[in-house]
């Protein structure tokens, strides 16, 4: 069997050197925040890289859902992430909407030819 880059799963080694355990924390209401530590391959913390925060909503759209997920940038601890999560969402959604009228003007200047 291969995925679809056409590696083998034979072939599939795990990055031992690059390692996370993850901790997910929600409101129940608007977001959630993941937690990414680094650890050594026993599984203990390993102190010499930072932990990464993501975040996590959806926003309602005409069609449903939009799901949005970034990443908190310079966040050291959860409360540091809560605070930055409006500013890195929003951020994110400014660029998938760049992104999409982009998309919509390459997509209206191709020449159709009969």
């Amino acid at each position: 069997m291969s995925n679809a880059n056409g590696t083998k799963i034979a072939d599939i080694k795990i990055n031992t050197d690059n390692l996370y355990r993850e901790e997910s924390f929600t409101d129940l209401t608007f977001a959630t925040i993941r937690r990414l530590t680094p650890v050594k391959i026993d599984g203990s913390a390993d102190e010499s890289r930072e932990a990464i925060f993501t975040g996590m909503t959806q926003l309602m759209s005409p069609n449903g859902p939009i799901p949005v997920q970034c990443i908190i940038e310079g966040a050291k601890d959860l409360s540091e992430a809560a605070a930055k999560l409006p500013d890195a969402i929003e951020k994110t959604v400014q660029a998938m909407i760049a992104e999409a009228k982009e998309m919509e003007r390459q997509e209206s200047s191709r020449i159709v030819i009969p």
